[in-house]
């Protein structure tokens, strides 16, 4: 209030810099800052969440799989920008991963350059981020990344229509924004497998950098895993005729509600297909699909405008198969 009034009369521009407390007046949060720099509705008197908080999480399946690849192998390392538990990585497990964990603060454009120059040198570096704050790093994706085709793996959180939904926090605008970056390959794991999978073939291999979209849920499946160095390869989970659903990533769930729907109605059994890449299309598979299928639905928990759905109903746009996209406005 005084910095206030001492200002605002003046003839000329003037920077008021406020410094402020995350959590002040609530003393958990003021004794914890970083358990509580988020936090999902709780009750005030306990500090306990309103929901169930217990069961997996992929930050704590990230977290237990990157402590034996770093324990295994000095050069791979992990980054973080501002929010090191996206990953698991508390304030104990840093100290555990030493050098090879190394947090930028809130400047995610510091860290896709930085690890771009780690696996230009031979690294194997892994950055996780929010999907929402991923927006900041447009640049240094083409620019610094893509344009150098360094094998850098970036995992995408809370790109969900479940994840944040604050105005300024929402992780929906990550597949339009990424999928048409040239050189990129995002990657859409529909369960705990083909996560880990995709996970450990992204830091191993030299030859792209890679996003992987990590799920909403975990949900497990005995399913056999692709190469997944075979770009743009979908994988045909169920075969049918007459309708196809290309369900992507965290919504392969409801891809396969659907089917099961469109059977059970109208006695048709829909193909079902788990794209896997989001930044490239099966053109073979999606050829075949011509000779006896009228429609295909695509399903995408993402914004529909410029999104996967989109690239499916362009290819099919000077034929007589049908397209209906399926995901958020």
């Amino acid at each position: 209030i005084e910095a206030f009034k001492a200002v605002k009369d003046s003839t000329q521009p003037v920077v008021v810099h406020i410094v402020t407390q995350k959590g002040k007046g609530y003393a958990p949060a003021e004794q914890h800052k970083e358990a509580w720099h988020y936090c999902a509705p709780f009750h005030p008197e306990t500090g306990e969440p309103l929901m169930d908080m217990s069961g997996e999480c992929y930050e704590s399946i990230t977290l237990d799989f990157m402590m034996k690849k770093m324990q295994a192998d000095p050069s791979v390392c992990m980054i973080t920008s501002g929010t090191p538990t996206v990953l698991g990585f508390t304030e104990e497990m840093r100290k555990k991963a030493g050098r090879q964990f190394i947090d930028v603060g809130i400047a995610e454009e510091n860290a896709v350059a930085l690890a771009s120059g780690i696996a230009a040198n031979g690294g194997k570096p892994v950055y996780g981020v929010y999907s929402t704050f991923i927006q900041r790093t447009y640049d240094q994706l083409q620019q610094d990344l893509c344009i150098n085709n360094n094998p850098v793996t970036i995992l995408v959180f809370a790109a969900s229509v479940w994840g944040m939904n604050d105005v300024t926090h929402i992780g929906t605008y990550d597949i339009p924004m990424m999928s048409n970056i040239p050189g990129l390959v995002y990657l859409a794991p529909t369960t705990y497998e083909e996560y880990i999978a995709m996970l450990d073939w992204s830091i191993e291999q030299r030859e792209h950098p890679v996003a992987i979209r990590v799920p909403g849920g975990v949900v497990h499946s005995d399913r056999e895993l692709p190469d997944y160095g075979k770009l743009n390869k979908y994988e045909v989970y169920q075969q049918g005729s007459d309708v196809a659903i290309i369900a992507l990533g965290t919504f392969f769930g409801i891809g396969m509600q659907a089917a099961e729907l469109i059977e059970k109605n109208s006695g048709v059994k829909p193909t079902l297909i788990n794209p896997i890449y989001i930044t490239g299309l099966d053109t073979e598979l999606l050829e075949s699909l011509r000779k006896n299928h009228r429609a295909v639905i695509t399903l995408e928990d993402g914004i529909l405008d410029g999104g996967f759905g989109e690239k499916i109903a362009r290819f099919y746009g000077a034929s007589d198969v049908k397209t209906v996209n399926l995901g958020l406005k």
